[in-house]
């Protein structure tokens, strides 16, 4: 039978050397391997870990609450921000109130890529928003994920090198397995209506879609923030507030030294 992989955290109750190897040496004797371990949280570490089957893991769970040393927070199949979280030592911010909403901040540039690659991996339709201030870091991380995941990425409309706003694609670039990239300042503010119907054509295509700015693209779109899977909040600092008027005042800047590029 094929192990299965399980997500194992706990709390420190009690600090004592020798805990991990006992933790260890009883996974062990369960005949359980331990594939990753690193620490989570202050106080907290994670494993994944891998079983036979889930008796297995019943019976772990029930050794485990016998133990005063530590509390069990976590034991279930993994879900991506635990791999993340083991992968990088911290869990991914996430919104109480509304579970699609990650926050990141730029120093946690390297986890941002690595979570957005792994959502680009996935096949079919997703739409993905991206909220920040003017160089903060999202497109540059947009197109670092679209290399991991092994996507080609393409420009719709951007303010990254050049004004780029896009009336129409090529045959092969309405693939499956690009990536697309709307600025949605860019497209609301001056875009024409060939544009927006070559959106909509995207749009049907099933494949990941990302939108910078995605309150300003549904302010004047037929589109909603229902319409996105995920959204994710990209600062300089944790405090830092998202104002859309200086983004939008940046972002129309930045068009006015490139104006005559359209294709």
């Amino acid at each position: 039978m094929q192990k299965k992989e399980w997500y194992f955290e706990y709390e420190i109750q009690k600090n004592r050397p020798g805990l991990l190897g006992d933790i260890s040496s009883l996974l062990g004797m369960l005949s359980i391997n331990i594939v990753t371990i690193n620490g989570v949280d202050e106080g907290r570490r994670g494993l994944l870990i891998l079983a036979k089957d889930h008796e297995q893991v019943l019976r772990l769970e029930s050794i485990l609450q016998t133990m005063d040393t530590i509390k069990v927070t976590k034991l279930r199949e993994p879900k991506l921000r635990d791999r993340l979280a083991v992968r990088h030592g911290r869990y991914i911010q996430r919104d109480e109130d509304d579970k699609k909403t990650f926050r990141f901040v730029r120093n946690e540039l390297g986890i941002l890529v690595d979570f957005m690659a792994e959502l680009f991996k996935k096949n079919g339709h997703k739409l993905i928003g991206i909220r920040g201030m003017p160089r903060v870091g999202k497109t540059e991380s947009i197109v670092a994920a679209s290399v991991c995941a092994n996507k080609r990425w393409l420009f719709v409309s951007s303010t990254l090198l050049k004004q780029t706003i896009r009336n129409q694609l090529i045959e092969d670039e309405y693939h499956e397995n690009n990536l697309f990239i709307i600025d949605g300042i860019v497209s609301t503010q001056r875009a024409n209506e060939r544009h927006w119907q070559l959106i909509r054509e995207v749009m049907r295509v099933p494949a990941v879609k990302v939108v910078e700015h995605p309150d300003v693209f549904i302010q004047n779109t037929e589109y909603t923030m229902d319409d996105f899977d995920y959204i994710i909040e990209l600062r300089n600092e944790f405090d830092e507030e998202i104002k859309y008027d200086a983004v939008e005042k940046n972002t129309l800047f930045s068009l006015s030294e490139f104006e005559g590029f359209d294709f």
